[in-house]
């Protein structure tokens, strides 16, 4: 299993794509977009269904791949009005219609993950939108291939992980790294915020069945085959153990210390 960095991707792939900031139609990507194409189509074609990986550029552009392509968000298709004319938002949890009638029933956190070191393999019981700060690495479980895929994440790169898919998160940097998590449904106090393998198990072997539930952006757990999702969060632990958690490259490491740099002359004197 090799690594794939959750990188920029193309802005051309046919029908319902949208365009770039600061594009007309039929015109060509940017250059940082353009020398990107090659790996988020890559990255694209190993995601698991379900799965988004975003990436939000240093110049303000905003790429995305799932498994049917990669290409630039831009406001013509995919974002809307956002309070003034000229400024776009792309809802990644509820909609514009959102209200206290209409709640969208999440959850928002400031995560700190500890240096060189990954979380328990989990499923949450609703969606899950992850926005990492530095470098790590997200192992998913692939029903539909029947295997573990890793994707690795660099600053500024966001995923979302369908609800009831095995995964884990991972730092792969000798830093604390800071993350931005948003979880439909639940908060961590729930008992299916996070199911891990021998909760899995637990359930599997007791057979529970549990009432379908009626928060918005959460799904029934009902009919959920636990005895196989504990199967997949075992072979996310077994790579865990055999791959370890990754590390960085030479070229994230020079990044960081730039970022760290860079950060320094932007405070305040």
């Amino acid at each position: 299993m090799s690594d794939t960095e959750a990188g920029p991707g193309s802005q051309e792939q046919g029908q319902g794509h949208g365009q770039g900031h600061g594009h007309g139609r039929g015109q060509g990507p940017r250059g940082w977009v353009r020398g990107a194409v090659r790996d988020m189509e890559r990255l694209s074609q190993r995601l698991p269904f379900g799965v988004e990986v975003f990436r939000l550029g240093a110049d303000g552009g905003v790429l995305f791949a799932d498994r049917e392509g990669a290409r630039e968000l831009g406001p013509r298709e995919e974002f809307l009005p956002f309070i003034d004319d000229g400024q776009f938002a792309h809802y990644l949890v509820g909609d514009a219609g959102t209200s206290p009638e209409r709640p969208s029933n999440a959850t928002f956190k400031l995560g700190v993950v500890g240096p060189r070191s990954a979380f328990t393999p989990h499923a949450h019981g609703g969606e899950h939108v992850v926005l990492s700060l530095g470098h790590a690495s997200c192992g998913l479980y692939d029903a539909a291939r029947g295997r573990v895929t890793e994707i690795r994440l660099v600053p500024g790169a966001m995923i979302r992980i369908p609800e009831m898919m095995p995964h884990s998160f991972a730092n792969r940097g000798g830093r604390p790294l800071n993350i931005l998590a948003a979880n439909t449904g639940f908060g961590i106090d729930h008992e299916d915020y996070a199911i891990t393998a021998s909760e899995a198990e637990r359930r599997a072997t007791e057979d529970v069945v549990r009432e379908p539930r009626r928060a918005v952006g959460t799904v029934s757990r009902v009919g959920t085959d636990f005895g196989l999702l504990a199967a997949a969060l075992r072979d996310i632990e077994r790579v865990q153990r055999v791959e370890g958690v990754g590390t960085t490259t030479v070229r994230e490491r020079l990044a960081a210390g730039l970022r760290r740099a860079a950060s320094a002359l932007e405070g305040p004197r």
